[in-house]
């Protein structure tokens, strides 16, 4: 057979057209609907920005209030997502819950898929404003505490520390709850949004397509990565630690957690901005223990990597963790508040491949037999 040659895993493949989102790996840049991700962290709430990947422009102040306000009343779950909540298995990961959960929202809204090419996503919001709620639900229940309903004069990153925790966050630890969340909603056609939009191309729900991104996330080579850089930190234990131990872990030619990135080429931009959230957020509550072993591995790891000729950079991962910590965030909800962060880039790319849809089918290389005879069962070995 001649050799054809093909992508594994796709890469680099051209599968559809976007006007989503843009990386500029080259160069460390980062834009949404081509405003870039500093500007939009700086200037705008995850709500503004939510309204800007789903509608294509960022809203004026008239369109904020109303849109903030039908996000903010969405956010309360009732009776029986509390009881499914309660009563999933215990020894579940988060990201289960959160898979099953979407499916059971579906059932408390009218899809108008099957008689228009776009449902109401929009308008009902629940992936968007209900997923914080019911990670909240979950850590507080399976902490023997009751459950803090939503309210709907905070932000979504303040408002969500506030039902996880049952007090409301200081001003700076609000703020930057939400711009982490800004800084996670949206990243191209990672495997988790190409998983949306695989099952949306079939015309199935936006709430399947969401739930089957979510089962992408769960997978640890795409969501976690921040979870397995502080089981790094707590590993190492002290700043006095870090050279000896990165420069053992390089020997051994072992994967430093966070460094570097199949895209970016510099320095991921949402890192450089969750560096400085770290830092300030340590001088806040008196405890750099973390940005100062994080930036010494950084060091270290970069020394390392330029003497090779190879210039790796940190990415968002690097630092997210250790500012989720900071904020009294587990490591077993760091992966459900990206998919938290990331419903709204996931609604608008099932929105965008439904407006000009052709159902995915791509072909596969066979590499198996050609042609066997069937043998009578008796006579297989």
């Amino acid at each position: 057979m001649a050799a054809v040659e093909y992508a594994k895993g796709l890469e680099g493949v051209i599968a559809a057209e976007s006007s989503i989102c843009r990386i500029d790996g080259q160069n460390g840049k980062l834009y949404y609907m081509g405003y870039p991700i500093r500007q939009l962290v700086e200037l705008c709430s995850f709500e503004e920005v939510t309204y800007l990947l789903l509608y294509g422009e960022l809203p004026t102040r008239e369109q904020l209030a109303i849109f903030e306000r039908k996000m903010r009343t969405s956010r309360p779950i009732g009776a029986p997502i509390q009881s499914m909540i309660r009563e999933f298995p215990r020894d579940s990961h988060p990201m289960e819950l959160l898979q099953a959960v979407v499916s059971y929202l579906s059932g408390y809204v009218e899809h108008r898929i099957q008689h228009d090419a776009h449902c109401n996503c929009r308008i009902t919001l629940h992936q968007v404003s209900q997923l914080a709620t019911v990670v909240a639900a979950l850590h507080r229940f399976r902490n023997g505490q009751e459950y803090v309903a939503p309210r709907d004069n905070l932000s979504h990153g303040a408002n969500f520390l506030y039902m996880l925790h049952g007090d409301e966050p200081s001003e700076l630890e609000g703020r930057i709850m939400d711009d982490c969340l800004t800084l996670h909603a949206e990243h191209s056609f990672n495997a988790s949004t190409f998983t949306a939009r695989v099952v949306a191309s079939t015309l199935s729900t936006c709430y399947c397509s969401i739930s089957a991104a979510i089962g992408a996330l769960y997978g640890t080579l795409h969501g976690g990565a921040n979870e397995k850089v502080m089981d790094m930190v707590d590993q190492i234990g002290d700043v006095a630690n870090v050279d000896a131990w990165v420069n053992k872990a390089l020997d051994e030619k072992r994967k430093i957690m966070g460094m570097g990135h199949r895209v970016y080429k510099a320095k991921d931009p949402r890192a450089i901005v969750v560096e400085s959230y770290l830092e300030k957020l340590s001088t806040e509550k008196g405890d750099s223990r973390y940005y100062d072993m994080l930036k010494r591995i950084e060091t270290v790891f970069r020394e390392r990597m330029e003497e090779k000729g190879k210039p790796i950079y940190p990415n968002v991962d690097f630092f997210s963790g250790a500012v989720y910590r900071l904020l009294g965030i587990p490591s077993a909800l760091f992966t459900p508040v990206f998919a938290i962060a990331r419903a709204p880039g996931w609604l608008a790319h099932i929105l965008e491949q439904r407006s000009d849809n052709r159902i995915f089918r791509p072909k596969a290389l066979y590499v198996g037999h050609q042609e066997r005879d069937v043998a009578p069962i008796e006579q297989r070995r």
